[in-house]
């Protein structure tokens, strides 16, 4: 957990791809943001009209298949989480996200791109200081045969996630995280996006996955992975999970202090979850670094006790 000063980028990093989801070709530079901004999406219309929308959990307007942001007017941009995760996983605390389309570009299907459109641009220190969020008591949510839960954890942002597919190339798999720039970097930034070759024909009816390929998703049939380079982790699929939620969490609007756990989740219980965590607000509260150090003496000084 990374206390001190809120970061922005030194200078902005453009990247070009397609997304995934309209097979759209868009171009997104990351940039500067002042302090207690935190992440601003700005997107151009075809119209010729600039657009600007917080990325906070009151701008999520859908989330099937990935996480949309938008306003009154509507949708402003799809699939946002890969973005979000890399400066939420890298530690940046403000930042602009422009955007030329409808939608981020999928790049690889993972964060790997964004990380590295983050590192060209530099990292700087801001004056304020670090703000977060923290869990104060458990807030839970149940949707069908899945479950998401935060509780309060001292130790920064963990990630418990379980996944359970009937496709037996994926079945179930589980993986946990504490999230700091190094484990983020380490085991989750290369996880990428995938999918069932059963699954595809209802996906494109309902106009999802035009730009998916091979390059962008990881896809299975009933007996094994088409992508002919394999799987960058034996369980890459429930890594990207973790990734998704980092980025899904990073509209919290500030870094979280807590735990969250979720079986056979995903968008739509990820926002769920962190609605519900913020419409109550004995069950949160916003402290400062200096403030997180206090505590951290504390508890080490109890436990040693």
């Amino acid at each position: 957990m990374k206390l001190g000063q809120q970061t922005t980028l030194r200078s902005q990093a453009t990247i070009t791809g397609v997304g995934i989801h309209s097979g759209v070709p868009a171009n997104l530079t990351l940039g500067p943001a002042p302090v207690d901004a935190g992440f601003i999406f700005a997107r151009t219309t075809p119209d010729g009209r600039d657009r600007e929308v917080r990325g906070t959990a009151a701008s999520v307007i859908a989330t099937r298949f990935a996480t949309v942001l938008g306003d009154r007017e509507g949708p402003l941009v799809s699939t946002t989480e890969h973005v979000l995760a890399a400066l939420r996983g890298i530690g940046v605390d403000n930042a602009t996200i422009e955007v030329d389309g409808p939608e981020t570009p999928i790049m690889d299907g993972s964060s790997a791109a964004f990380v590295a459109a983050i590192d060209q641009a530099g990292l700087v220190t801001q004056s304020a200081s670090r703000r977060f969020i923290e869990v104060l008591k458990p807030v839970q949510v149940v949707m069908g045969d899945s479950l998401g839960q935060l509780r309060p954890y001292a130790g920064g942002f963990r990630a418990e996630l379980e996944i359970d597919y009937a496709n037996p190339m994926i079945g179930r798999q589980s993986y946990a995280l504490d999230l700091s720039p190094e484990s983020f970097r380490r085991e989750i930034c290369r996880a990428r996006t995938f999918g069932c070759m059963n699954d595809a024909a209802l996906r494109l009816s309902a106009g999802f996955a035009r730009g998916a390929s091979l390059d962008n998703s990881l896809v299975f049939d009933e007996t094994r992975l088409l992508n002919p380079e394999g799987l960058r982790y034996d369980d890459e699929c429930v890594r990207h999970k973790v990734l998704d939620v980092v980025g899904d969490f990073a509209l919290a609007g500030l870094p979280l202090i807590g735990a969250y756990r979720s079986m056979r989740g995903g968008h739509k219980l990820n926002h769920a979850v962190l609605t519900a965590l913020l419409a109550d607000r004995s069950a949160w509260r916003i402290i400062e670094g200096a403030t997180v150090r206090r505590h951290a003496k504390a508890d080490l000084q109890s436990q040693a006790a």
